[in-house]
């Protein structure tokens, strides 16, 4: 997925988004009138609605997103992509977001607390569908570097953390199984570049990985399951 594809596609989500995120806004706030600050349970019928209003352009309104320039979120912990939401906002004392995304920085400023922990749960609930790796030469160095990291640069498996099947573990690491690889690469590259300030252990990780081996990684997970 080249460069120019992906700046048309940014460029096409911000304008299909625009006025239906003001809209979807206003109602929002509307309907938080007078709430109380703190979050409560988890609201799934308010969190459909979000991601049908605002997410299913990028994402799909099941969280299947269609191509590698969006991840996939069906089926992912829901704590982890609240994390990531907050993350895209630039948090008091910090000069910068720690994730770094005008579309989605704009999004995300529009969710208060409990509208992240709604769609969260939500997407949470929806069924992942199963990718595949794409280049049978590259999976047994994605594989080991999956299964068994690379001892002598100091790279510990993926599975340690994310799990054999890459399902991972709530609150912690984030699930990776069937998602798309090129979206997967561009994470990693992001971490390695640090453009992508929100985790140091995968800062560390990323940058002990040669551009073949984040991508050969990558197509393996696609396939994990």
């Amino acid at each position: 997925m080249n460069r120019l594809y992906k700046t048309l596609m940014v460029l096409e989500v911000a304008a299909a988004l625009g006025a239906g995120l003001v809209g979807w806004t206003v109602t929002a706030q509307a309907a938080d009138a007078g709430a109380p600050g703190a979050p409560v349970k988890p609201d799934v019928t308010r969190g459909q609605a979000i991601a049908t209003q605002v997410c299913a352009s990028c994402h799909g309104a099941d969280g299947n997103s269609a191509g590698g320039a969006f991840p996939k979120l069906a089926g992912q912990h829901a704590e982890y992509i609240v994390k990531q939401l907050k993350d895209y906002k630039t948090q008091p004392g910090a000069k910068e977001p720690a994730r770094k995304n005008p579309i989605m920085a704009g999004i995300a400023g529009a969710l208060n607390d409990q509208d992240m922990v709604n769609v969260a749960a939500y997407f949470e609930t929806q069924k992942a569908k199963p990718g595949y790796a794409r280049d049978k030469a590259t999976v047994p160095v994605g594989q080991k570097i999956y299964r068994g990291g690379i001892a002598d640069r100091g790279v510990p498996a993926c599975a340690a953390c994310h799990g054999a099947t890459g399902m991972g573990v709530p609150v912690q690491y984030p699930r990776l199984s069937g998602q798309w690889a090129d979206y997967t690469a561009a994470q990693l590259t992001a971490f390695a570049q640090g453009t992508r300030n929100n985790s140091e252990p995968m800062h560390t990780i990323a940058l002990r990985l040669n551009e073949a081996e984040v991508k050969a990684v990558a197509d393996y997970i696609a396939g994990l399951h």
